[in-house]
């Protein structure tokens, strides 16, 4: 009886095998004229089952056996209906006739408003209807990505592009190619959870690609699109609430498709450096949905980083809806010389409109990618492919993927370590120098030697370098070594310490970290100058702004997160603490009116003991949580992303009496909130910073263990978002309480943009406003104004000390 069981359960699998075959439908879309018609959308009529060709109008469906109504559908063509009886794989070629859009029945006069107008002003109506009319939906997606180069310099610093890049004899190729399929999950407002079913990534086997869904989503219905990606400010959708102070319309045509009126419309940005797109969208007579776009933006625009973009988007009714069927992302730019363009493509099909999600589905983990996503072989490729690879895709596939191989033997990892581990004085004196074993996976890595000069009155002209050695284990894990040595020819003094991390869960970002020796370190913990800028200016300008102490130490310290957003860490720490003083007052040139200052920096003219020599026994303890954080979860690691919400911090430190003969005695408990780029759409965004602290006991506390600020004393400085302009480095720091408050705007060019002068430059300007109470400095006010470029920007700025004015001037500062 089991025996007959068994045989009809085969029989039946068989069957069901049989049935559920699915063949290919292959051909190509051309137009009337012969040309390849790129990216048209194919798909069965009244399901969400599709596909899109690729950019040389190639495609590939797969089907069950059966007759089937096969849509053939492109921006700016007649849609074509065919109905194909498919039972073996077969090729079908399709051609396209352009759109005949008419105005017939419509009056146009030469002295009234354009009919444009109020198709927009009803889609404008309807905006936040159709922005909200689905609550939820699921859709399998398939994304493609190709970046590629079209012309290069031979040379680059050195060295030859062509070799190092991988191009032919013109520097043409492509630098990546990726594809991914995923589920995509999405529900109201901006929950998101997508889970990578298979990645590939051309010439890299076991790389996962970071094609993201959510990346691709461009909604129209939204007021502001792009913002903060390649422009700060992001761009006016043309039927945004404010649409019409930023777009001219004309209506091109209308046509009856499928039972539909449908509206040709051309946008046109009011004036040329507006953030607005040009181009086409079409919209439905009855139900004012938009249907399709075609738009592009470009470096006038305001685009970043790249010349033109072009937007093109294609829908799917769905029910009483429009869904996206597929989405196009196409760029070009020239950056030094480097000619590139490319495109990213994506493909929604199977949606689901009323999913049923389990409690706790969305968690803030918006794309999930396990270790088995990069094992799919060529046939599944071959079988779940929506757009089929070009020509030159497959080459790249094929070329890439088989020196992939040759690369990770150790034959050829030594013959290219050999070349690049070769010492030469730019990496000697300049970068530094790191020999590399990818086999072992393993580094060594020396320090720059002129980076490691410095020169301070403490010390005198000085070094401090060091070795780190790096050993990569599994998944993201690591342990790193480092011994460092400091020395100064005037005060003669030689101190080394040995520090150790290891990083033991990449996903839980949990680390380990001991470190012993002794060391020059600045009285302030949070850092005053560089050690390069510190030497600049007292070489050159005769002040000596950073001051110093040296301690000996042995400290241990872990940190994880704990849940979700959740990082909590403690470190205990021993010190031995000296007071020192300057050594040496050598400067390049004796300068009128300056003089170097002691390394008190209480009593600026005598060398006093700012502290006994004393030890110190502490732990501190901090908890950080990050209201709404998302973040992608890989299999060797966990990446967090930049929350819209902000985030909290809390600090405990506490000083212990008694024990390793620890002399100091007190208790801090103090606390932060903060949140970068709150948007304020057209208008920039804007970033806080808030913090308290007290010492609930500071029966014993000396200048090192005090709560410091970041102040600055000098012209030129790193930006950070809790620095004060103008506030001395030292002389208010504090062993009681304090409240400090930071806020910033950037316009991100709102109003430098509209300057001919400026407006090249990508200027943006920003205002901001620091605070500080505490026991010495009850009320003091900082108020800036300033420009900013990259990594660049120039500020000036006012300081008040209650009602009264004690500083102001210019301040620059460069660095990420």
């Amino acid at each position: 009886m089991k025996r007959i069981q068994l045989t009809l359960l085969l029989i039946l699998a068989g069957t069901t095998i049989l049935f559920a075959q699915e063949f290919k439908l292959k051909g190509n879309i051309k137009d009337t004229n012969g040309e390849v018609v790129p990216f048209a959308s194919v798909y069965v009529k009244n399901t969400t089952k599709g596909t899109s060709a690729n950019v040389d109008g190639i495609y590939a469906l797969a089907l069950n056996k059966g007759t089937f109504t096969i849509v053939y559908k492109a921006i700016g063509f007649k849609a074509i209906e065919k109905n194909i009886s498919i039972t073996e794989e077969m090729i079908e070629n399709t051609v396209l006739s352009p759109e005949s859009y008419t105005l017939t029945g419509v009056t146009i006069d030469g002295n009234a408003e354009d009919p444009a107008y109020e198709i927009i002003r009803q889609a404008i109506k309807k905006r936040k209807q159709h922005l909200t009319e689905v609550p939820a939906y699921t859709a399998d997606v398939y994304i493609k990505g190709v970046q590629k180069l079209v012309g290069a310099p031979k040379k680059f610093f050195g060295r030859d592009i062509q070799k190092t890049l991988n191009l032919d004899t013109n520097r043409k190729g492509i630098l990546y190619l990726s594809e991914s399929t995923s589920i995509f999950s999405f529900e109201l407002p901006d929950k998101i959870h997508e889970e990578m079913i298979s990645s590939k990534v051309a010439g890299r086997n076991n790389a996962f690609s970071f094609n993201k869904a959510s990346d691709l989503i461009i909604n129209f219905y939204q007021n502001i699109l792009l913002e903060n990606t390649l422009s700060a400010r992001g761009f006016v959708s043309p039927i945004a609430d404010n649409a019409l102070s930023f777009y001219k319309y004309k209506l091109l045509g209308v046509i009856n498709e499928n039972g539909q009126t449908i509206n040709k419309i051309e946008v046109i940005a009011k004036r040329a450096h507006d953030p607005a797109f040009n181009g086409i969208i079409y919209i439905n007579d009855n139900s004012w949905h938009l249907v399709n776009a075609n738009v592009y933006l470009t470096k006038s625009s305001g685009v970043n980083l790249i010349d033109t973009l072009k937007i093109s988007q294609q829908f799917l009714k769905v029910e009483k809806t429009y869904m996206p069927s597929s989405i196009n992302f196409q760029f070009n730019g020239n950056v030094l010389g480097f000619k590139f363009e490319g495109y990213y493509a994506g493909v929604y099909s199977n949606y689901n409109i009323d999913p049923k999600f389990p409690k706790n589905y969305f968690n803030g983990e918006i794309l999930k990618v396990t270790k088995a996503v990069n094992k799919k072989d060529s046939l599944f490729w071959l079988n779940n492919r929506p757009i089929p690879l070009t020509a030159e895709e497959s080459r790249d596939y094929i070329r890439k993927d088989s020196i992939a191989a040759l690369k990770t033997s150790k034959r050829y990892l030594d013959s290219l370590e050999k070349a690049n581990n070769k010492l030469g004085p730019f990496k000697l004196l300049i970068t530094g120098y790191t020999l590399n074993n990818r086999y072992d996976k393993k580094s060594l890595r020396f320090d720059p030697i002129l980076p490691a000069l410095f020169y301070n009155t403490v010390e005198g002209f000085g070094m401090r370098y060091g070795i780190t050695y790096t050993k990569r284990l599994e998944y993201g894990e690591f342990y790193q070594i480092r011994p460092e040595v400091r020395y100064g020819l005037s005060n003669k003094e030689l101190t080394a310490s040995l520090s150790g991390t290891y990083y033991y869960d990449a996903v839980k970002r949990a680390s380990i970290t001991a470190s012993a020796g002794s060391g020059i370190f600045d009285l302030n913990n949070l850092g005053t100058m560089s050690l390069m800028g510190n030497s600049i200016n007292s070489l050159l300008f005769e002040t000596n702004f950073s001051k110093f102490y040296k301690k000996e130490f042995v400290n241990i310290g872990t940190s994880r997160e704990l849940a979700n957003g959740l990082m909590g860490s403690i470190k205990v720490d021993y010190a031995k603490n000296y007071n020192l003083v300057n050594t040496t007052g050598f400067k390049i040139k004796d300068l009128k009116g300056e003089t170097f200052t002691s390394n008190n920096p209480f009593t600026p003219e005598t060398e006093s003991p700012l502290f006994p020599t004393y030890e110190s026994f502490s732990i501190n303890a901090s908890l950080t949580y990050t209201f709404g954080q998302n973040y992608m979860t890989m299999p060797d690691r966990k990446i967090y992303l930049e929350s819209k919400s902000p985030s909290i911090s809390l600090w405990y430190k506490k000083g212990i009496k008694g024990v390793m003969s620890s002399d100091v005695d007190y208790d801090l408990i103090a606390a932060e909130i903060y949140q970068n780029r709150i948007s304020a759409g057209l208008w920039g965004y804007s970033s806080i910073v808030i913090g308290a602290g007290k010492f609930l006991n500071n029966d014993q506390v000396y200048y090192p263990e005090f709560k410091h600020f970041r102040g600055n004393n000098s012209l030129f400085g790193l930006p950070n978002m809790r620095k004060f302009l103008f506030l001395d480095f030292y002389l208010f720091s504090t062993d009681r309480e304090y409240f400090e408050a930071h806020f910033e705007h950037n316009f991100s060019g709102r109003f430098s943009s509209k300057i001919p002068i400026l407006r090249k430059l990508k200027l943006e300007e920003l205002v901001g406003v620091s605070y500080l109470s505490q026991p010495l400095k009850r009320n003091y006010t900082e108020f800036y104004f300033g420009l900013q470029r990259l990594i660049f920007r120039a500020a000036y700025g006012f300081a008040y000390d209650g009602n009264k004015r004690i500083n102001h001037g210019f301040r620059l500062s460069y660095g990420l």
